[in-house]
């Protein structure tokens, strides 16, 4: 059986960091690091995973990038992530999370799984910016 291990991100994993998340510039990954709003999940202490997040309207965390290398998959290592992320922002005083992926993308099911429910969807008509409807879901952390 092999060891798992979620920690916060630390300087020292971009280059698993930046192979995973190509979205994430580079100043906003330390800004990740030194606010702790990062995490990479290990197994055997190889990171396979990660979550970042930030605060939507300053005070919703809104997990905006989970990704589990396709090597971890069916582990339930994105359901750890997810639960280590909800715990801490329980732990945090938030009464409230927030997810979003693309209405073409089967991370919805994912999250719904998790009890995540609906709460809209955006459309970006901008040229340059087009994608299918980003669905945003939102779960009480009671």
């Amino acid at each position: 059986m092999s060891a798992v291990r979620i920690r916060h991100a630390e300087v020292g994993d971009e280059a698993f960091w930046f192979r995973l998340d190509r979205h994430l510039p580079e100043a906003e990954f330390y800004r990740k690091v030194r606010d702790r709003m990062g995490y990479l999940l290990l197994e055997d202490e190889v990171p396979v995973g990660l979550l970042r997040y930030n605060l939507f309207w300053d005070q919703i965390p809104f997990c905006t990038m989970l990704f589990v290398e396709r090597s971890g998959r069916g582990k339930g290592f994105g359901t750890a992530l997810m639960a280590r992320w909800e715990e801490d922002m329980r732990n945090g005083g938030h009464h409230l999370a927030m997810v979003s992926t693309q209405a073409d993308e089967t991370a919805q099911h994912f999250y719904r799984k998790l009890g995540y429910r609906d709460a809209g969807g955006l459309l970006l008509p901008v040229p340059g910016f087009e994608q299918p409807v980003e669905l945003f879901l939102v779960k009480a952390l009671s």
